[in-house]
């Protein structure tokens, strides 16, 4: 931003950069970022005939925004450096008002949940078919993300003794530690809880013999220490591979298609924002969404006089 001549404009976005880095501590990949975002917006000041801050409008503010390109995310960082660099010129009384304080952004589209089909979960999970003790753990774990809809950090956090049974009866409830630290319990399926029983009767042993020390981990990897949430997006990346599923995936697919499913089938909304471990039902009706989306496709697809 630096020219033979900088306008009061490019001096000030200089001090405001040095300001970030002297005073802030910001690395120095956001100064680069900062310093790139506020480069394109002087020089569109500059186009418009505006080289000092006292000159600036919240109308040419607002133009400026309406005339971004890129995705929604990208335009709320670019924006986001203008309203810094504004605010700072006034709390530092360089410019009399901040012509930002009622810009308007484009707002984030809303993301809908990917799901996968119930037939593409059964085509993960029983993929995983091996008797030995990689096998039988992945199988829990994919078995456990799935049912219970927990966030990868959750299952990775999970001690021996966080499955157990009500009364003594046999281990049928998982205790989750969500956001915040909150606990929560919910409810193993008969899928998961075989295939958890036999991971820890069968395969766990043997992998916790591989470690120096002892874990308290539900969860081990090779070594015989706790999973990572890499080590999970790699164990989810093989298994689908070897299904051969094709739609790129992560540990958060399999708690969207739990709760996708779970709504499909007629479960209460308030049910399955408890089993997420949503503060807001907000959040849960995001997946209300998807499966309108999926009844308008089907009825579409199959009703004789939905078209035509």
């Amino acid at each position: 931003m630096n020219g033979a001549n900088p306008s009061p404009l490019q001096t000030q976005a200089e001090r405001f950069l040095r300001y970030l880095a002297l005073e802030r501590g910001r690395s120095e990949n956001t100064i680069a970022a900062y310093r790139s975002d506020l480069s394109g917006y002087l020089t569109w000041l500059s186009h418009q005939r505006v080289e000092s801050p006292q000159l600036v409008t919240a109308e040419l503010v607002q133009r400026f925004a309406s005339g971004l390109d890129g995705s929604p995310r990208t335009i709320q960082r670019r924006l986001s450096a203008v309203r810094s660099f504004h605010r700072f010129l006034v709390e530092d009384e360089v410019a009399p008002v901040d012509p930002t304080a009622q810009l308007t952004a484009p707002a984030q589209p809303e993301r809908l949940p990917k799901a996968l089909s119930v037939t593409q979960v059964q085509q993960l999970l029983e993929g995983v078919s091996g008797d030995d003790p990689m096998s039988l753990r992945d199988r829990a774990l994919l078995e456990v993300l799935y049912a219970t809809g927990a966030r990868v950090s959750e299952v990775t956090g999970l001690a021996v003794d966080d499955v157990f049974g009500a009364d003594g009866s046999p281990a049928q409830l998982l205790r989750l530690r969500g956001k915040g630290n909150k606990e929560r319990i919910v409810p193993l399926g008969s899928h998961a809880r075989t295939s958890l029983d036999a991971y820890v009767v069968r395969a766990r042993p043997a992998l916790a013999k591989n470690s120096k020390g002892s874990s308290a981990a539900l969860f081990l990897g090779a070594r015989g220490g706790a999973l990572s949430r890499q080590n999970v997006w790699l164990i989810l990346q093989k298994r689908a591979e070897g299904a051969r599923i094709t739609e790129r995936l992560s540990p958060h697919t399999l708690r969207h298609s739990c709760a996708t499913h779970l709504l499909q089938g007629g479960a209460d909304i308030r049910v399955v924002q408890e089993l997420l471990g949503h503060q807001s039902v907000a959040t849960t009706q995001i997946y209300t969404k998807v499966t309108i989306d999926t009844l308008k496709d089907t009825f579409y697809a199959a009703h004789p006089r939905a078209t035509g």
